[in-house]
């Protein structure tokens, strides 16, 4: 698995494989498998979200596509640049990321949406493969403490030296890493996240790429 970013038929989680099995069995539409990256191959905006959805990535099969975290989201990456259409309704409907593209650091759907530190390690060495993909100077956006911890866990680094913190920026030896609070529902209507906030941002990762 060497330079693997993604495995569709992964399953080294057995609670997540019989959690994503016990799903599909009520919603047998739904997507209910590992979900991949998605945007520009060679993008300068790597997105890193926690994990899909139980209502959203994993019924679409798109991060972030379907339910509430994903609706301020692409409306940013749409205000700033990196999307064609400012709403990810469903993997056909021809919206685009340009220069940009989001992953999560746990592929699959976790119960109560909170995978435990065992399934973070494991999947971990495909975000670290996806991470070493990037060109130097890219942008790399941690939505959330987990996915920062993710993030410096996959690059060899030591957590002491680099704490999470909404807009925070962190020079890391291959790219920059800017941090936000998460886009979830409980973030944005108690008010830790606004979308100035998120605005605010979104503002720095675009000066970052275009200096």
């Amino acid at each position: 698995m060497a330079e693997t970013i993604f495995d569709i038929d992964c399953r080294d989680c057995p609670r997540l494989a019989e959690f994503l099995d016990s799903v599909n069995a009520r919603y047998p539409d739904y997507y209910c498998r590992p979900v991949p990256p998605f945007g520009d191959a060679k993008a300068r905006l790597l997105v890193v979200g926690l994990a899909p959805g139980m209502h959203g990535a994993n019924r679409s099969g798109r991060p972030f596509t379907g339910d509430h975290a994903g609706i301020l989201l692409y409306r940013m990456l749409h205000r700033f640049g990196f999307a064609t259409a400012d709403e990810s309704l469903s993997v056909d409907d021809g919206l685009e990321l340009q220069d940009a593209r989001i992953t999560n650091a746990v592929k699959c759907l976790p119960p109560d949406n909170k995978p435990v530190g065992a399934e973070i390690n494991t999947c971990n060495s495909y975000l670290a493969n996806e991470l070493q993909t990037l060109a130097p100077g890219s942008v790399v956006l941690a939505l959330g403490g987990i996915a920062h911890r993710a993030i410096i866990k996959a690059c060899g680094l030591r957590q002491a030296d680099y704490k999470f913190g909404h807009a925070t920026l962190h020079t890391l030896p291959e790219f920059r890493l800017l941090d936000s609070y998460h886009c979830s529902r409980y973030n944005t209507n108690t008010g830790r996240l606004t979308e100035e906030m998120f605005a605010d941002v979104f503002a720095e990762a675009r000066k970052l790429l275009d200096n």
